[in-house]
C-alpha cells in the first residue's frame, strides 16, 4: 500500500481552515458552549470530591447531587454578597455621589482654564442627569433587555444540570475518548485525561485562593486609606484578577477614580495606584507561583493573544474561560509528535535548545 505524505503547507491550510470553522461554531453556539465549558471546569474540580463519596459507598447520582448542591450554595453566597455590596454602593450614589462628581468637574474646569486658558464646559458641574438620559436613550429597548436577562437566567439554570450529568457520565465520556483513538493507547490516554483534569482543577482552586487573598488584602489597604466602599472595590479587584493583565488594571482604576472624586488630596488616588501595583507585584512574583505553581505553564504572549481572541468571540466570559482552555489544548498537543511543536509554542521558552553541547 502506497502512503502519500501531505506537504507541510497543505497541513497548515487544513489547520487554518479547522481553526476558522471552530471559531465560527463557537460564535454560533455560544448560548450552549459557555455554560457547558463552565460546567465542565467545575465538574473537573468536584470530581475528586465525588470520588471520595463513592469510595464511601455513596451512589454516583447521590454524590453528584451533593456536589451540585455545594456549588449552588457557594454561588448563591457569592451572588448575595455581590448584590448587598452593590446595593449599598447605589444608595450612596443616589445621595451624595452626584454632588461629589459635580464638585470635581468644577475644580477640573477651573484648573484647566487657569493653566491652558480653555473652558471645557464644566464650570457649573457635570450634568449627570443628561449623561444618564443619553445612555438610557440608546438602541437597547425594553424587549432586548428582557431577552438578555432571560438568556442570562437560562444559562445559569443550565449550569447545575450540566454539572450533574457531567459528573454522572464522566467515565462514559472517558471511554468514548479512548474509543476514538487507538485501543493500544488506552492507558496513555487515560493518564493524559487524568492529568488534564488535575491541571484544570488545581488551576481553578489556586486561582480562587489567590482571588480571595487579593480581595482581603485590597480591602484592607482601601480601608486604611479611608476609601468608601472599600470591601466592595477590594473584593471586586480580587475577582478581576482571574483575567490576566487586564483585570488588575480595571480593578485598580475603579478605586482610583473614586478616591480622585471623593478625596480632597491627590495623595489618596496615587496611594491606591502604588498600593495595588505593589500587591500585584507580590502576587505575580510570590503568591501565584507558590499556590498555583506551574499548573498552566503558558507563556505571556500566548496568554495575551488568547485573551484578545476570547474577548472577540465571547466577551468577558471568553477572557475568563480562555486560560484553562489553552492549558487543555497544550496538553492535547503533547499527545502527538506532529502537534508537539504547538505545545512548545504555548509553553515557556526553553533556553537550553540554543546551547551547543560542549565537546569533551
Amino acid at each position: 500500500m502506497i502512503v502519500t505524505k501531505v506537504p507541510p503547507y497543505i497541513k497548515a491550510v487544513y489547520i487554518s481552515l479547522l481553526i476558522i470553522i471552530i471559531i465560527f461554531v463557537m460564535i454560533l453556539a455560544k448560548p450552549i458552549l459557555v455554560p457547558l465549558l463552565f460546567s465542565g471546569y467545575i465538574a473537573m474540580v468536584m470530581t475528586p470530591f465525588c470520588n471520595k463519596l463513592e469510595r464511601l459507598k455513596f451512589p454516583r447520582s447521590l454524590s453528584a447531587f451533593i456536589a451540585v448542591m455545594l456549588i449552588v450554595s457557594f454561588i448563591s453566597g457569592l451572588l448575595y454578597f455581590a448584590f448587598s455590596q452593590i446595593k449599598s454602593f447605589t444608595v450612596d450614589k443616589q445621595t451624595n455621589f452626584v454632588d461629589k462628581i459635580n464638585v470635581f468637574a468644577i475644580k477640573t474646569n477651573h484648573s484647566v482654564k487657569e493653566i491652558a486658558g480653555y473652558d471645557i464646559g464644566m464650570g457649573y458641574g457635570l450634568k449627570v442627569e443628561k449623561v444618564l438620559t443619553l445612555i438610557e436613550s440608546g438602541d437597547t429597548n425594553i424587549s432586548e433587555m428582557l431577552f438578555s436577562t432571560m438568556n442570562t437566567i437560562s444559562n445559569m439554570l443550565l449550569l447545575p444540570i450540566f454539572i450533574f450529568f457531567l459528573l454522572i457520565y464522566r467515565d462514559h465520556i472517558a471511554i468514548f475518548i479512548t474509543k476514538v483513538f487507538e485501543r493500544q493507547r488506552n492507558k496513555i490516554l487515560i493518564e493524559h485525561m487524568v492529568s488534564i483534569r488535575r491541571i484544570v482543577g488545581a488551576y481553578i482552586l489556586g486561582a480562587g485562593k489567590v482571588m480571595l487573598i487579593l480581595g482581603v488584602v485590597n480591602s484592607a489597604v482601601l480601608l486604611m486609606l479611608g476609601i468608601e466602599h472599600a470591601i466592595f472595590f477590594g473584593m471586586f479587584a480580587g475577582f478581576l484578577n482571574i483575567i490576566p493583565y487586564i483585570g488588575p488594571m480595571i480593578g485598580a482604576l475603579m478605586p482610583f477614580t473614586l478616591a480622585l472624586l471623593t478625596k480632597d488630596s491627590l495623595f489618596y488616588p496615587f496611594a491606591v495606584v502604588v498600593s495595588f501595583t505593589v500587591i500585584q507585584f507580590l502576587e505575580s512574583s510570590f503568591l501565584t507561583p507558590k499556590i498555583t505553581g506551574s499548573n498552566v505553564n503558558l507563556n505571556a504572549f500566548i496568554t495575551f493573544i488568547g485573551l484578545l481572541i476570547g474577548a472577540a468571540i465571547w466577551g468577558i466570559v471568553g477572557m475568563i474561560l480562555i486560560i484553562p482552555t489553552l492549558a487543555i489544548m497544550k496538553k492535547l498537543f503533547e499527545l502527538s509528535p506532529e502537534t508537539e511543536p504547538y505545545a512548545y509554542l504555548f509553553g515557556e521558552e526553553d533556553l537550553k535548545w540554543f546551547k551547543v553541547p560542549k565537546s569533551k
